[in-house]
């Protein structure tokens, strides 16, 4: 199962970046997240995991798998049966820096849990980048 979301938003990519990547502060800006725990310091990079507590979803540990500073990373989160894939992505473009968010979910029990959580998924992403949107262009 995947899910994604775009939105324009009319600040600079670097701007849009420096709150997307700041994970630990996810919190403030985005009503699908009510809390963030980095599991080691520094700066975001590959094999940082941080702990995420959701409305309505099991609290998952995310470990970075992938980063192109500036623009993309991308986490993993594994439960029994399922493998769940977070990209973020970051791309200046001559209309605006366009943001997308997408949720992978993968393995025996993947499908499953896309299934039932598709609605809350999309909602999630939606609500993720028209709230990233919102605070960087004020």
């Amino acid at each position: 199962m995947r899910f994604e979301h775009s939105t324009t938003v009319n600040a600079p990519a670097e701007r849009v970046w420096a709150v997307f990547s700041d994970v630990a502060r996810w919190p403030e800006w985005t009503p699908t997240v009510d809390s963030v725990e980095r599991l080691d310091e520094g700066a975001l990079r590959v094999g940082a995991r941080t702990r995420i507590r959701q409305p309505k979803l099991p609290v998952a540990v995310w470990e970075v798998t992938e980063l192109k500073d500036g623009e993309y990373f991308e986490w993993v989160s594994r439960g029994p049966g399922i493998k769940t894939t977070g990209g973020h992505r970051v791309v200046s473009t001559p209309e605006g820096t366009v943001v997308t968010a997408s949720v992978v979910q993968e393995g025996p029990l993947g499908w499953l849990f896309g299934k039932l959580y598709a609605g809350l998924t999309k909602r999630y992403i939606a609500q993720e980048t028209a709230s990233l949107k919102k605070v960087t262009e004020a």
